[in-house]
């Protein structure tokens, strides 16, 4: 099984040159350590910053510079800060390319639940509904089960939804799977040392395995 950091390596082979990418909280902040340095990649933060790098050294923090998460984070040159309501038009305006989300649950047929556990207080939404509802491709990080071992990929989700239909891609530990056109998630790759057995037993959704499955490549 793969841990957090080789979840956001291999979702960084999904970025491409000269994208706009905006970075849920949680794994995908991850993947801005991982993407190609030979690659014009532009990371948006939805509290207002453009131009997100690799996670500073601890010797360079700024506690003043932080992503949507609260955590300290560099920039890159060039980049710009700026306020939320210009951050929100860029999302609204649909100029992200690729969102990359955390989740709770996700549906056979693309929906996600990442914002809310019923009688938990959270602050707020956040800016995931307007991803969601705006970005051109989004891609889900998170784990395939949960704490208890009960899968977090489901044929309905319970919990209050952030969108439907929206989600393309999930990479989870065991897997790298695709929302099938019909309903069901495709699974396209398997974790080393994985099978597809533990897989559909981690799936409480219908699992469609693709004729061209593979082992997943993380170097």
């Amino acid at each position: 099984m793969l841990d957090k950091h080789q979840i956001a390596k291999r979702i960084a082979k999904e970025i491409k040159d000269g994208s706009y990418v905006n970075l849920g909280i949680g794994i995908p902040t991850l993947v801005a350590n991982y993407i190609p340095d030979s690659f014009n990649v532009v990371l948006q933060s939805e509290n207002g910053l453009l131009g997100i790098g690799p996670f500073p050294k601890e010797s360079d923090v700024d506690a003043d510079l932080i992503n949507a998460g609260k955590q300290t984070i560099s920039m890159t040159v060039g980049a710009s800060l700026f306020n939320s309501a210009d951050s929100f038009a860029m999302i609204r305006g649909g100029h992200i390319d690729l969102t990359i989300l955390g989740a709770m649950e996700v549906s056979e047929n693309g929906d996600i639940a990442n914002w809310k556990i019923p009688n938990k207080r959270v602050k707020g939404m956040g800016g995931a509904m307007d991803l969601v509802a705006s970005a051109k491709n989004i891609i889900v990080a998170m784990q395939h089960v949960n704490k208890d071992g009960d899968s977090k990929l489901l044929k309905k989700c319970t919990l209050p939804l952030t969108g439907k239909n929206c989600v393309k891609r999930i990479v989870t530990e065991l897997a790298v799977m695709d929302i099938d056109s019909e309903g069901g998630f495709r699974l396209l790759e398997y974790a080393p040392g994985v099978s597809i057995a533990e897989i559909k037993k981690a799936t409480q959704g219908r699992l469609v395995v693709d004729d061209k499955v593979k082992e997943m490549e993380i170097a």
